[in-house]
């Protein structure tokens, strides 16, 4: 059994040092961390620093997909047909990607197992053919610029092609 501690006994234990000055020297550690981190970065570029923290922690180097704020849809296409009227996409892309920040991505798709390529009897192919064929309208309309387009297949769903817009980054 041990001695009860009297409270008088605890004013005799000096500490070593103040509780404060150990948050001081810590926080003037962080501030000067920080100000070497400036300095060090002070002749990289933005791109430069942005791959270099990617790399550190093993992130994958890619661009990222623009996130899509506005949508169209061309249906209409007949079964194993890559012809519609891209009309409406047209006016639609026209409006919605004015703004040279902005990239479109073209979805063409397919609706099943008959609905194939007739050459190759490829779903994907006459999916990518449907998207190629609103693309290359857009295009020759002026509505879009080409480096401005992205094609992507997604055989299975139905038969249209999904026009969608979204803010990549970049200056205007």
């Amino acid at each position: 059994m041990t001695a009860p501690v009297s409270p008088d006994m605890w004013d005799e234990v000096v500490p070593a040092r103040s509780a404060w000055v150990i948050t001081l020297a810590d926080l003037a550690l962080l501030l000067v961390g920080f100000f070497v981190l400036l300095q060090a970065n002070r002749e990289l570029d933005r791109e430069t620093l942005l791959a270099g923290l990617r790399a550190g922690f093993g992130v994958e180097d890619s661009a990222p997909a623009p996130m899509a704020v506005a949508m169209a849809r061309v249906e209409g296409f007949a079964e194993g047909s890559a012809d519609a009227d891209p009309r409406v996409a047209i006016l639609w892309a026209r409006d919605a990607a004015r703004d040279s920040r902005t990239r479109i991505t073209i979805t063409g798709s397919t609706d099943g197992a008959r609905d194939v390529d007739a050459a190759t009897g490829s779903a994907a192919i006459l999916a990518a053919d449907r998207a190629r064929a609103v693309a290359a309208a857009l295009v020759r309309s002026g509505a879009a610029d080409p480096a401005r387009i992205a094609i992507l297949t997604d055989p299975g769903k139905r038969r249209a092609v999904t026009l969608s817009v979204g803010f990549a980054g970049g200056t205007n």
